[in-house]
């Protein structure tokens, strides 16, 4: 299966999960804007944000657009810029901020609709990558085979903006790669992990990563989490007690055999293939549980039912 490292994931797909089986991938833009009179698009780019975009293979009408700029924005974009690129020039909404010229030379080609969203990296890209499926959707794209991947080389951690502070992308036992570390004081954000998804079709069937397997590494990264050393201890000290006697490097993966047989099966959903799925009550409608508890079995357990 071939592999992509996360952020080239991101830049071309807007995801860490990526459709692979068509194109219609996302191009930086920000050169387009950067010296433009769009302020709205400037102004993201002066205060350290991108501007990516979309090039849709046909000249989109007013309520395609309108219906892509709702996914846009259902997905954190605060909207979604549009200009169609036409025989004798340029029309939409930011049209009259771009020169006919640039824009070809960045790509795009007369009968295309090129769609812009401008936001942080992440959250522009997100955003845009469901735009593209969405897109795809739309114009009746062609999605057919089976396309694994392994997604690679994930951040270790990503910024909270509520908190203030780093946090782990996936938990915070994930070994980073040794040649990264000196980034844990100076630059956390660009930290990579073993980890690693496999991706089918769009779908994670599977994810994992190799976990640290070293003390003084474990302890590093509860600083860098800001967990004091008393709260570490209290939470995992029978876990770094364990590591200071020593032990293997190792890792996993989780494999999502329900996901693959949703997939391969077709199923609108993964209840399908799940046995016993509950409903949305939690009750087994083919068992009826859970059941009543007996007397005998809450005596057993030292256990009472309080009504309230």
């Amino acid at each position: 299966f071939p592999r992509m490292p996360y952020r080239e994931a991101m830049e071309r797909y807007g995801s860490d999960k990526p459709d692979t089986r068509f194109g219609l991938e996302l191009e930086p833009a920000d050169e387009l804007f950067a010296n433009s009179n769009f302020n709205a698009f400037r102004g993201v780019l002066e205060t350290g944000g991108v501007v990516r975009g979309l090039r849709a293979p046909a000249e989109l009408s007013r309520k395609q657009v309108a219906a892509l700029e709702e996914v846009a924005k259902r997905y954190g974009a605060k909207g979604l810029a549009w200009v169609k690129v036409g025989e004798d020039g340029l029309s939409g909404s930011v049209a009259k901020f771009l020169d006919a010229g640039a824009l070809r030379a960045w790509g795009a080609r007369p009968g295309e609709t090129v769609l812009f969203v401008a936001d942080r990296w992440n959250a522009a890209l997100e955003a845009l990558g469901q735009v593209r499926l969405a897109l795809a959707e739309m114009l009746g794209v062609p999605r057919e085979g089976w396309n694994f991947l392994w997604v690679v080389d994930f951040p270790l951690l990503e910024w909270d903006g509520d908190r203030g502070a780093w946090t782990y992308m996936h938990h915070p036992f994930t070994s980073p790669y040794e040649e990264d570390l000196p980034l844990l004081d100076r630059d956390p954000g660009r930290v990579r992990a073993k980890a690693y998804d496999l991706v089918l079709n769009g779908t994670e069937v599977g994810g994992g990563s190799i976990r640290i397997h070293r003390m003084d590494l474990q302890q590093k990264m509860f600083d860098v989490l800001g967990i004091p050393p008393e709260e570490a201890q209290e939470k995992f000290g029978f876990f770094l007690e364990a590591l200071r006697y020593g032990a293997p490097p190792h890792g996993g993966i989780a494999w999502g055999l329900d996901r693959f047989l949703a997939l391969m099966s077709g199923a609108e959903s993964i209840r399908e293939v799940i046995p016993f799925p509950k409903n949305q009550s939690g009750r087994d409608p083919l068992t009826g549980a859970p059941a009543a508890v007996s007397p005998e079995q809450l005596a057993e357990l030292h256990l009472k039912i309080v009504e309230d």
